[in-house]
């Protein structure tokens, strides 16, 4: 293991490692993916690819250069950015509820600390984990808003991040935290629902493409299809 992370120091720079280890921090405390040994994988199997078009296939010599190149630069996108996406959209469609949960505790009078710590033993997802590793961190000697700011380097979602942003502002400046957790709720909710009516207008067009796609060709053969039997015939 020791060898291949220098192997990945010896053939990247430090910022794209940097960057690449940025990127795995947004797929959660509970990843255990490492940027160097990413990159390692990334090259070695570039070269499985290269060889096993290169004699496999006809006009190997061709192809490989092109699939490989391919290959190479699509493997973050697969391996990383798609499971980032997607764990973005699973975190945002269960912030609603675990905000809604920690607004209802601290309006039961308690602090912003005790509000997470009640909620996330309440509720079993995803962004729930995440902020038990913040209050983890808390009791080895990190404030609750900069383990709270750390935290947010691991969520692929920009509005989350906004309204932990505003939870720990409104902690810091002494605001009213409920009022801001109301508002942040009530935009979670109206985003949701713009979400919905989007994926709702979807649906004449995704008919129109099925229609076009299977039932039209049907159509034409019915009806044309007596007429090329006749010719036939």
């Amino acid at each position: 293991m020791a060898k291949n992370r220098e192997l990945a120091k010896k053939i990247y720079n430090q910022k794209t490692i940097n960057n690449l280890q940025t990127k795995i921090k947004k797929l959660g405390t509970m990843n255990k993916l490492d940027a160097k040994r990413l990159l390692n994988l990334r090259l070695f199997t570039s070269f499985i690819v290269f060889f096993v078009i290169l004699y496999l296939v006809n006009f190997g010599y061709i192809i490989a250069p092109i699939f490989t190149i391919l290959y190479y630069y699509l493997f973050n996108k697969i391996i990383i950015d798609n499971k980032i996406k997607s764990r973005g959209l699973k975190l945002e469609m269960e912030a609603m509820h675990f905000f809604e949960v920690l607004t209802l505790s601290l309006e039961t009078g308690r602090n912003l600390e005790e509000a997470i710590n009640v909620t996330v033993n309440s509720i079993d997802s995803e962004l729930s984990l995440e902020f038990k590793e913040a209050l983890r961190e808390v009791k080895f000697g990190k404030s609750l808003t900069e383990s709270l700011s750390d935290m947010q380097e691991n969520i692929p979602s920009d509005t989350i991040n906004n309204i932990i942003l505003a939870l720990t502002q409104a902690d810091m400046f002494g605001n009213s935290i409920i009022s801001t957790m109301y508002n942040q709720v009530d935009y979670l909710r109206e985003k949701r629902k713009l979400e919905v009516k989007a994926e709702i207008s979807k649906v004449p067009i995704k008919i129109s493409i099925i229609s076009v796609l299977f039932f039209v060709p049907l159509i034409l053969l019915i009806i044309l299809g007596p007429v090329v039997l006749t010719y036939i015939g």
